[in-house]
């Protein structure tokens, strides 16, 4: 495992920041790690990343126990609410980041060329992080992370400052890194996005694991099907009440809940042997949206 950690749990004083938390990452996952303000994403980054220490429970990365000095050399990590050395160039702070890294000459002045085209930073590397928009110190944030071609890649909001050009070029980056066999934890409270990049997920909310495994297991549930047909009457709708009882009509659309895409061409041979004209039959899951919403809000919450 890339990352594994073992009830790690963090108290500052008599407050929770995260308790009893369990995660297995696996090498080339891209793992999505979701919460509401407060939940204790942060804190559990910063204890695997070394910047607190967990009042108890074990951790490990790249099969290493967390802290160790030559893992941390492997490991590339964006903070949330960073804030870089406004009087530096964008060249400066790249290169006081690499000598942090121990990164030899030769190699510095590489590795910063290749993370500054990487960015889509290039030809701005001399101008002062002052005169960098919020979009821009993103990306600049981002080649800092990236400098050592990490094995492990701790990402908190990396998009947040981002347009939605931006944020498809980082998406591309971390599918790239996942494409070279590299591991990337990412914060985001853009769950479409989420959604679409990540191979496993855990939601946390009140400092626990609410609910976690990949994207399907996350999604697990009864699909929605959204049917458009014209002649809707009694029998095609108590037909299909076999399968929703509490299934919507609007107009020419029917909306309701079935257990797998098995029902689907059983339904519509069902609403043409009715009498119905079908234009439409859409099956699909449901959102990461609404499952985080109910796991955070409903009765499933710690």
């Amino acid at each position: 495992m890339v990352i594994e950690t073992v009830d790690i749990t963090k108290y500052y004083g008599k407050k929770l920041g995260c308790r009893n938390v369990c995660i297995s990452v696996d090498k080339g996952q891209i793992f999505g790690l979701l919460g509401p303000n407060g939940a204790g994403k942060s804190t559990f980054v910063k204890m695997l990343v070394g910047l607190i220490h967990p009042t108890s429970g074990k951790g490990f990365l790249l099969g290493k126990p967390i802290g160790d000095i030559n893992t941390r050399k492997k490991i590339g990590y964006l903070p949330e609410n960073f804030k870089y050395q406004e009087w530096m160039t964008g060249a400066d702070l790249l290169s006081f980041h690499a000598s942090l890294y121990k990164l030899d000459k030769r190699l510095s002045h590489e590795r910063i060329e290749d993370v500054l085209h990487l960015v889509k930073l290039s030809g701005n590397e001399r101008y002062k992080i002052s005169t960098y928009s919020k979009g821009m110190q993103q990306r600049i944030g981002l080649a800092c992370a990236l400098l050592p071609e990490p094995d492990l890649l701790f990402l908190d909001e990396p998009t947040s400052a981002l347009d939605p050009i931006g944020r498809k070029e980082v998406r591309d980056i971390m599918l790239e890194l996942r494409s070279h066999g590299k591991t990337v934890l990412l914060n985001s409270h853009l769950l479409s996005e989420v959604e679409t990049v990540c191979d496993s997920i855990a939601i946390i909310n009140k400092g626990e694991i609410v609910k976690q495994g990949n994207t399907d297991e996350i999604l697990e549930g009864k699909l929605v099907l959204e049917a458009v047909v014209e002649g809707i009457n009694s029998s095609i709708i108590n037909s299909l009440k076999k399968y929703d009882s509490e299934l919507i009509i609007n107009n020419n659309k029917i909306t309701l809940s079935i257990e797998s895409k098995d029902n689907v061409h059983e339904i519509a041979c069902m609403i043409v042997e009715n009498g119905g004209r079908l234009y439409g039959l859409t099956p699909r899951r449901e959102s990461l949206e609404n499952v985080f919403i109910n796991l955070v809000e409903g009765g499933d919450q710690v």
